[in-house]
């Protein structure tokens, strides 16, 4: 690793201003991706501000037809959460297949969304269900919320302190996993609402992304092969030694037939 200057941060104020004062400050939440980056001298930061500590990041509630989570809750603690399992049991099947046992007791949900890995899970479940992202300065809607590969609207000095989703009648996930790192090759959560139906793929493109066509189709019938047919364009698609572009967009269709599925307990 390369030197930096490590702190401690006691709260959101006190983590915003140690990052506002870093020369080329960086946020430590589960650590599963910064630090291995600092381990291969791909990252040198000036300063680590540890959001370990700051209580007022954790935990999970219900509020206003939301479920409420802290950023510093980890992907076991979601999986875990009764709240979580009893509203949105598919956000728990989701946080429940993340990388090992180890990644899901350090990683999470507010690093992973602003790491905004490609294949990562949670964006698909952040896209899917139209969730709000809470920093210390503003809420941000899913839409605009991740734009490339680990790229967000988060702007310099913005924390995340908690993610908002709101409650859906229905909801389901599905993915197409590496055997290895556990990562979303594809990975699609759908989800019904009182306002329509979203389509949230992660895995597939340089981000996660929503899918028109598949929930123009679930809106006038929800069922499984309402989005066979659907024809997912490869072009802009990643390809790579895990699966090519072509098969990535076969394996969206395939994916979100098995989310509505799941969605319909079937």
């Amino acid at each position: 690793m390369y030197a930096f200057n490590y702190h401690k941060a006691s709260s959101v104020a006190d983590a915003a201003a140690r990052l506002s004062a870093g020369v080329d400050a960086k946020l430590l939440a589960g650590g599963q991706t910064l630090i291995a980056a600092l381990k291969m001298r791909l990252a040198a930061p000036s300063d680590l501000i540890d959001l370990g500590g700051i209580a007022e990041m954790r935990g999970v509630r219900t509020e206003g037809g939301k479920l409420v989570i802290g950023a510093m809750t980890t992907h076991a603690q979601v999986a875990a959460s009764q709240d979580v399992r009893q509203s949105m049991p598919a956000l728990a099947v989701l946080a429940a297949s993340i990388g090992d046992r180890m990644v899901r007791n350090m990683g999470t949900l507010g690093g992973s969304v602003a790491n905004a890995d490609p294949a990562a899970d949670y964006p698909a479940a952040v896209i899917g269900l139209g969730a709000t992202i809470i920093t210390n300065k503003r809420g941000i809607g899913a839409d605009d919320f991740f734009k490339g590969m680990y790229e967000t609207a988060l702007q310099p000095g913005e924390i995340i302190t908690q993610v908002a989703f709101p409650i859906p009648q229905k909801c389901g996930y599905a993915k197409f996993a590496n055997p290895a790192s556990r990562y979303a090759i594809v990975g699609v959560l759908v989800a019904q609402t009182g306002g329509g139906v979203r389509v949230g793929v992660t895995g597939a493109g340089p981000c996660a992304f929503r899918v028109p066509e598949m929930e123009k189709a679930l809106v006038a019938n929800f069922a499984p092969d309402a989005v066979a047919s659907v024809k997912i364009s490869h072009t802009s698609l990643n390809s790579d030694l895990h699966a090519s572009a072509e098969y990535r967009a076969h394996l969206v269709a395939v994916m979100a037939k098995r989310a509505v599925a799941a969605a319909l307990g079937q």
